[in-house]
């Protein structure tokens, strides 16, 4: 069933004195408040309450451009892609030239070449390396599959406004780097298709991300993986999987029923990203324009 009028209402209800938000209420963290930020842009909320959450996240970038995932934290990480989806339409948001650079700078360890000699001499095989650089949670590890699907959604909108051949080279690396780290189904995991010699299975959650980040491609490649996901849709009692799934499947033009009616929003991530979906039924994709 679509969003109510509540749902907005109550994902401010959850916001902090401080203009962040926290996952579960409580103190702010960056990946929540910018995930409700960006629901209450897909329904035009953009009012002082929008204001006071994008001056938090303006407040905690760090001198290197990049967000911690908390205040506490002394170290930019991978949620740097997530400021970057929102529209930077006011006075004194962060410096987004910077964050960029930042996140640019960033790449899993196995797409260098040291690594990958290692891997190969220990007896990986050819086809479960690669070159192509992802991105990683946190600096110098590896790569995974949602940071990388969400940095592609982040720097594809500041390659919309600035062109760069040098940002559409590291998108496409991105994308390769995704198709890559498919299971055996078609789908994604965390970014590992094989664990302990066995083919490793799918997830909802990251089979949605990662198919929404590889928007627009017309790709044969991309044919299990679209059924997969029309499969999973029906299956996944996860607010989180469903709307992942549904912004994907809608990206790539299919028609997902309604949302599931008995799957709760307990956080304030999956509520934001049932308005998101539910917005992008309606026309408003605030993730990829």
């Amino acid at each position: 069933m679509p969003f109510t009028e509540g749902e907005p209402k109550r994902l401010l209800a959850w916001q902090g004195r401080d203009g962040g938000w926290g996952y579960l209420g409580g103190g702010s963290w960056t990946e929540p408040t910018a995930f409700a930020l960006l629901a209450l842009s897909a329904v035009g909320n953009t009012g002082p309450e929008w204001r006071r959450g994008q001056a938090w996240l303006s407040n905690h970038q760090r001198p290197d451009g990049g967000w911690p995932p908390h205040p506490a934290v002394t170290e930019s990480t991978g949620v740097t892609c997530l400021p970057l989806l929102l529209p930077p339409s006011q006075p004194g948001w962060g410096d987004s030239p910077k964050a960029v650079q930042w996140l640019l700078a960033q790449s899993g360890r196995e797409s260098g070449w040291w690594y990958r000699l290692r891997q190969r001499l220990l007896g990986v095989p050819a086809d479960r390396l690669t070159g192509h650089a992802g991105w990683p949670f946190y600096p110098g590890a590896a790569a995974w599959v949602a940071p990388t699907a969400l940095s592609i959604l982040a720097l594809e909108k500041c390659e919309r406004s600035h062109p760069s051949p040098s940002l559409r080279q590291r998108l496409e690396a991105g994308r390769e780097h995704l198709l890559a780290r498919r299971c055996q189904d078609g789908g994604w995991n965390h970014g590992s298709s094989r664990a302990l010699g066995y083919e490793a299975g799918s997830y909802p959650e990251t089979t949605g991300l990662a198919l929404l980040a590889l928007h627009g491609m017309h790709d044969a490649r991309l044919t299990p993986t679209l059924r997969l996901a029309e499969e999973s849709y029906l299956q996944c009692r996860s607010m989180e999987g469903l709307a992942w799934l549904r912004l994907a499947l809608l990206v790539h033009g299919r028609s997902p029923a309604p949302f599931p009616s008995g799957v709760r929003c307990r956080t304030v991530i999956e509520l934001a990203l049932r308005i998101i979906a539910e917005a992008a039924a309606s026309g408003r994709n605030v993730m990829v324009s």
